[in-house]
């Protein structure tokens, strides 16, 4: 197998914003165990609080795809493995065959609530801890037979701790990763996030972007981390 060559890492930026649900959002969690009367279709949680949490893989995912759709020259979805350099780079591409694989520059991270959002909405009278069962209706055209289902949706208004790591190896590509994880983030906003999108579901929204550096060689000047923040909350802001 030929791997692929990793460029020196000269430094990170760590990137941190608040993630606010616009719609109630759902990303489904198996269980091996439904007990009598639990919702049919609950919404991941975190294994020891309870609370709900975006996973990093559902972000990463969704704005991967979202570029890749944008970034085609052609009519038709390529593999992962085709991706054009900008979208390989950012997102990293598993080994396949002789050729090695590209590790990702982006470090997502599983995102939870804010301190302000937890304490707001623990006191109030949920379906659910902090989620709201929705019920929904499947009907057959031919026979008009019913079919509901409960979906377990984190409730709209609430917020999470949005961060992720952004490693520097080549400074020349700085500007245009952070133009295409900015077009990516702008595009999350007009998509959705989770299942159920066509229904209105997994609207966000992103604001207040920070950018902080360490620098292994040669810091980067505090105006062109400004200048990152910025462009990145063009992608946050859509108002």
């Amino acid at each position: 197998m030929v791997m692929a060559e990793q460029s020196t890492l000269k430094g990170k930026i760590q990137i941190q914003a608040i993630l606010r649900l616009e719609t109630g959002l759902h990303i489904g969690a198996s269980s091996d165990f439904a007990p009598i009367g639990a919702v049919d279709s609950p919404f991941v949680r975190d294994p020891l609080t309870r609370e709900p949490v975006i996973p990093g893989s559902s972000l990463k995912g969704k704005i991967r795809t979202l570029l890749a759709r944008s970034y085609t020259n052609g009519c038709e979805m390529k593999k992962v493995s085709e991706d054009v350099p900008r979208i390989a780079r950012l997102f990293g591409s598993a080994a396949e065959g002789n050729e090695g694989g590209v590790p990702s520059r982006l470090q997502f991270f599983d995102i939870r609530l804010t301190k302000e959002t937890r304490k707001r909405f623990a006191q109030m009278d949920l379906d659910t801890y902090f989620g709201e069962v929705k019920w929904e209706n499947a009907i057959d055209r031919i026979t008009a037979g019913a079919n509901p289902r409960q979906i377990e949706r984190v409730p709209a208004g609430l917020e999470f701790a949005f961060r992720l790591t952004y490693n520097v190896e080549r400074e020349a590509e700085l500007m245009e990763d952070m133009e295409t994880l900015r077009d990516g983030l702008k595009l999350l906003q007009l998509d959705y996030l989770g299942g159920h999108g066509s229904r209105g579901y997994g609207r966000v929204s992103l604001r207040d972007f920070s950018v902080a550096q360490f620098s292994l060689s040669g810091a980067k000047h505090e105006e062109e981390m400004e200048t990152v923040a910025q462009m990145l909350e063009e992608g946050g802001g859509l108002a």
